[in-house]
């Protein structure tokens, strides 16, 4: 499915240079844990130019901004105030989705774990912007969902949502698993989610098992 509005990355300097490991266990990370220096840039397809604007410092993302052509003051806040400490972002590891001038949908996988993480960011300044820690993100080599679709986990659910319309769908698990998420392939292996499907295969009951439910996005 072709995405409505596409988005598209734009690194204002391209080079980024490595960091030393701070954990000195030799854990092998998600990705390359880099030290962040350049911003980055992601602009919508739309002809009033939404645009999402990440400032880097000190190796790690340090603020926010969005905005469209015409919107007066852009939105900005802090990365501390949204994400934890020492979640390290990669620019070949994260993406933006813009739901015309209503949203802007902010996912990457943090490259010392590889937990997904989901920041929507609506353009209204009547609508607080929202976070989620529980990712299931297509950057995760055995994660595989299409590139409109938004999906996370509560430990009962997979919820669905597509990013370019707002349309929702979700399966339910039938009970309630304690996922790790700094961990998560240890209860959730694989997952495959189609505009038409969801199938997951998970940890529970100490047993491998495979769920599918066939959706309709409303």
């Amino acid at each position: 499915m072709k995405l409505l509005i596409a988005a598209t990355a734009l690194v204002l300097s391209a080079s980024l240079f490595s960091c030393k490991s701070s954990s000195g266990d030799g854990a092998k990370s998600f990705c390359d844990t880099v030290c962040l220096m350049d911003s980055l840039k992601f602009m919508g397809e739309s002809k009033l130019q939404p645009s999402v604007f990440i400032s880097a410092r000190d190796c790690k993302a340090d603020s926010i901004e969005w905005t469209y052509k015409g919107m007066g003051t852009a939105r900005k806040t802090a990365m501390a105030y949204l994400l934890r400490d020492g979640i390290r972002i990669k620019k070949d590891f994260i993406r933006c989705v813009f739901r015309d001038t209503a949203a802007a949908y902010l996912l990457f996988n943090d490259c010392v774990n590889g937990r997904g993480y989901q920041m929507i960011f609506p353009f209204s300044k009547g609508q607080n912007t929202s976070l989620k820690s529980s990712g299931i993100n297509n950057f995760d080599p055995k994660f595989s969902v299409a590139d409109n679709l938004l999906v996370n986990t509560d430990r009962g659910n997979i919820f669905v949502e597509d990013m370019t319309t707002g349309k929702k769908a979700m399966m339910t698990f039938g009970k309630g698993i304690d996922i790790n998420y700094d961990d998560i392939h240890t209860y959730i292996d694989s997952v495959n989610v189609t505009n038409e499907r969801i199938w997951v295969k998970l940890k529970m009951d100490n047993e491998w098992k495979e769920l599918e439910k066939k959706i309709t996005l409303q």
